[in-house]
C-alpha cells in the first residue's frame, strides 16, 4: 500500500490556498515516507495556467514522488450545488490531471439528475485514460453503502469509481470494516484517511441525506474513540488494497515546522498498521 499526503494539511478554511509553500509540503512529504502527494485546487487547479501546473509537476517529480489524485476545482471539495458542475464541462479537469501526470480525479454527485453527466464525463475522461473517484460523503449520492453500490452500477463506467473513506462512511451510520470493503472492493480507487468521533453534542456538524444534522470531533489519527484503524487496516488487507492511502485530515496548519511533525506522526502511525 503506498501512502500519500494531502495538501489539505495545510489548506485554508475556505479551501482557496495553501497556509505554507507548495514546495515545503512536497519537501515534507519527501522527507516524511510518502510516495505521493494528493493535490487539490487550493495548491492548483482549473483556474491555474496550465505552465503554473507543469510547474508543480516537476517540484512533485523533482522530489522523486507522484500525483496520488487531483481535485480539480475548490466546489467538489467544499460540496456545495456547484459540486457536480464540474462533470458538465470536465475537460478543463482532465486538463488539470494531465498537467499533473495524474490519471485520477475526484468528482462529485449530489442528484440523481448528475448520473448522466457522470457518464459522459467517464467517457471523455476514459478517451484521455483519466479515471474519475467520488469518495464517500455525507451529503451526496455516496453516504450509504447500498446506494454507493446501486449508484456507481447504474453510471456503468469502469473509470468512475470510489474514494473508501470511513469517517464520512461513521458519520452517515455505516460499517466501514471488512464487510463493507468487500462489497466496495469492484469499485476502490483510492483511500483517506481522517478521524471524527461522534458525539451529539460535539462542535462540528454536518448534514448529511440519512441522518440529518450529526455532531462530532475532529481526531488526530492516533486518537482513540473515532474511527477503528485496527478494523479499517485490517479489511484494507482483506480486500489485498494495494492503492494509495491519503493522510485527508483538515488541519489547517500553517507553518512547515507544525506540518512536518505531524505528517511525521501520520505516516508512521500508518506503517505500524497498515497491510505490507
Amino acid at each position: 500500500m503506498k501512502l500519500s499526503l494531502s495538501v489539505r494539511i495545510v489548506e485554508s478554511a475556505c479551501k482557496t490556498h495553501l497556509q505554507i509553500p507548495f514546495q515545503e509540503l512536497v519537501f515534507i512529504a519527501k522527507s516524511s515516507g510518502y510516495d505521493a502527494i494528493c493535490m487539490r485546487a487550493s495548491a492548483g487547479g482549473v483556474d491555474s495556467p496550465i505552465q503554473t501546473l507543469k510547474g508543480l509537476h516537476a517540484i512533485v517529480e523533482d522530489a522523486g514522488l507522484r500525483v496520488s489524485m487531483v481535485t480539480a476545482d475548490v466546489d467538489v471539495p467544499l460540496n456545495n450545488d456547484h459540486g457536480p458542475d464540474s462533470l458538465r464541462n470536465i475537460g478543463p479537469s482532465l486538463d488539470v490531471a494531465e498537467a499533473l501526470n495524474c490519471n485520477l480525479i475526484r468528482v462529485c454527485l449530489k442528484r440523481r439528475e448528475d448520473i448522466p453527466f457522470a457518464r459522459t464525463a467517464a467517457d471523455q475522461a476514459a478517451e484521455r485514460g483519466i479515471r474519475l473517484a467520488h469518495q464517500c460523503h455525507t451529503d451526496t449520492l455516496f453516504e450509504e453503502v447500498e446506494s454507493i453500490v446501486n449508484v456507481l452500477a447504474d453510471i456503468g463506467r469502469p473509470n468512475l469509481g470510489l474514494i473508501y473513506e470511513p469517517a464520512n462512511l461513521l458519520l452517515c451510520g455505516q460499517s466501514y470494516a471488512a464487510d463493507t470493503l468487500t462489497r466496495l472492493r469492484p469499485f476502490l480507487m483510492n483511500a483517506y484517511a481522517q478521524n471524527h468521533r461522534l458525539d451529539p453534542d460535539g462542535p462540528v456538524s454536518l448534514t448529511t441525506y440519512c441522518r440529518g444534522e450529526v455532531r462530532f470531533h475532529h481526531l488526530d489519527p492516533w486518537d482513540s474513540g473515532g474511527v477503528d484503524f485496527e478494523a479499517v487496516f485490517a479489511g484494507l488487507k482483506a480486500i489485498d488494497y494495494d492503492g494509495y492511502f491519503t493522510i485527508h485530515q483538515a488541519q489547517g496548519i500553517t507553518t512547515a515546522e507544525v506540518a512536518s511533525r505531524f505528517a511525521t506522526r501520520c505516516a508512521k502511525f500508518v506503517r505500524s498498521h497498515a497491510p505490507t
